[in-house]
């Protein structure tokens, strides 16, 4: 087994868990503020990832582990979930709107602090941005090079640059208007039809599936040129 590989695993998994956990919990807080305490009674308004991993301890641990080593150690993939009242989005769909885009926007947060610190850390002439050549992107955890020796530096580098990149991915994943994502909550809280729609395929069978499927299918679209704007953005 690769021992670059067994390396990066416990940094990878770091900032994975905490953007799952930050995520949730945004969702959490977000509807204990409007009015719902499903969550808040299940400890999931917090930041401590254990509630969270304890709900969906498969899309928390074992699948970001095993897909880590599947994927060659450039990518984790999982999922965590946080409950919320059915009845409670029915009386308050714009409240509803707001838990489901509490999710990303912590996301978006998690984003602009490994985006800052990268700029900071480019600035003081610890890090080179790695360009981006011919529309391929630079792996998750190599947005930007250790200049000089390595050591600490070089995992720091390592930690902004999956944190800034994993939550890029996180946040506009997450946003796409195809259920299950949260964008389709997000128009599901703000318009009847897109409700209708969102409720409709959900009950389908394998309904979620197709979702995701074709959200994947658009991904690469999205992702790229904001992947891109970013490394220019560092560069600047």
């Amino acid at each position: 087994m690769d021992n670059q590989l067994l390396t990066m695993l416990p940094l990878w998994y770091v900032v994975f868990l905490l953007s799952l956990t930050c995520h949730e919990a945004g969702h959490a807080f977000a509807a204990y503020r409007g009015g719902d305490p499903t969550a808040y009674l299940g400890g999931q308004v917090s930041l401590n990832p254990i509630p969270h991993v304890a709900r969906e301890p498969i899309g928390t641990v074992l699948v970001p582990i095993v897909s880590f080593f599947l994927l060659g150690g450039g990518w984790m993939i999982g999922w965590a979930s946080a409950p919320y009242d059915p009845n409670w989005e029915d009386r308050y769909p714009r409240r509803a709107a707001m838990m489901a885009f509490a999710g990303p926007l912590a996301n978006l947060v998690l984003l602009t602090v490994g985006f800052v610190a990268l700029k900071i850390g480019i600035a003081a002439g610890l890090w080179q941005s790695v360009p981006v050549f011919e529309g391929r992107l630079p792996p998750l955890d190599r947005t930007v090079m250790t200049l000089g020796e390595a050591g600490g530096a070089d995992a720091l580098g390592r930690f902004f640059s999956i944190l800034m990149s994993l939550n890029l991915i996180l946040f506009m994943f997450n946003l796409i208007p195809m259920p299950p994502m949260d964008g389709a909550s997000i128009l599901a809280g703000l318009f009847s039809a897109a409700r209708r729609f969102r409720d409709w395929l959900m009950a389908a069978p394998m309904g979620s599936l197709l979702g995701l499927i074709v959200a994947w299918q658009l991904f690469p679209v999205i992702l790229r040129p904001a992947y891109q704007g970013l490394i220019w953005a560092l560069n600047q």
